[in-house]
């Protein structure tokens, strides 16, 4: 089972390569950012999107809260406007600190039960596996980003987790 400290060490690196990415990706024109490269989302914008609204998805399945609205189809077109989409990251980036920063051990042993709209049923799986998952997709999608990125022909910041977050700030280490 993970623990509570790497759900935090996870958020912290999360929110830091989401950062980066940004960074690097503003240096893409506008209009290439959005070109279809034939990524699972198309083009640096939807997947970046596709990411946001995912995050937010499985943030309300471990708060219990309302299914936020839009479909994985519908997700690379979750926010047009560059500059809103990068806010929003940033505020979720935020928001999954705060929540990992909350966690308990408890919590994380619990089972976790949602309504999966990919199978239609409702499914039940171990809190720990779920938030393992949440981490992972996200840097499978950051992955294929930084591909679409660097393929630009724009230097990316440097990736490797045990250079790119404060251990001591996280109190870990």
């Amino acid at each position: 089972m993970i623990s509570v400290d790497w759900c935090r060490l996870m958020a912290a690196y999360n929110s830091e390569m989401n950062r980066r990415l940004y960074r690097a990706a503003e240096a893409v024109p506008d209009i290439e950012r959005r070109a279809d490269r034939g990524a699972f989302f198309g083009s640096i914008h939807g997947t970046l999107n596709h990411l946001l609204w995912a995050d937010r998805l499985w943030m309300s399945r471990f708060a219990g809260k309302p299914r936020p609205p839009g479909s994985i189809k519908d997700s690379p077109r979750l926010i047009e406007d560059w500059d809103l989409l990068r806010s929003a990251r940033a505020e979720a980036d935020a928001g999954i600190e705060a929540w990992a920063a909350g966690l308990t051990p408890a919590w994380l042993s619990r089972p976790l039960t949602w309504l999966s709209s990919a199978s239609g049923r409702e499914t039940t799986r171990p809190a720990w596996v779920t938030v393992a998952h949440f981490f992972n997709h996200q840097t499978h999608h950051r992955g294929q980003v930084h591909c679409l990125i660097t393929q630009r022909g724009v230097k990316t910041e440097d990736t490797d987790l045990p250079w790119a977050v404060d251990l001591p700030a996280l109190g870990i280490g």
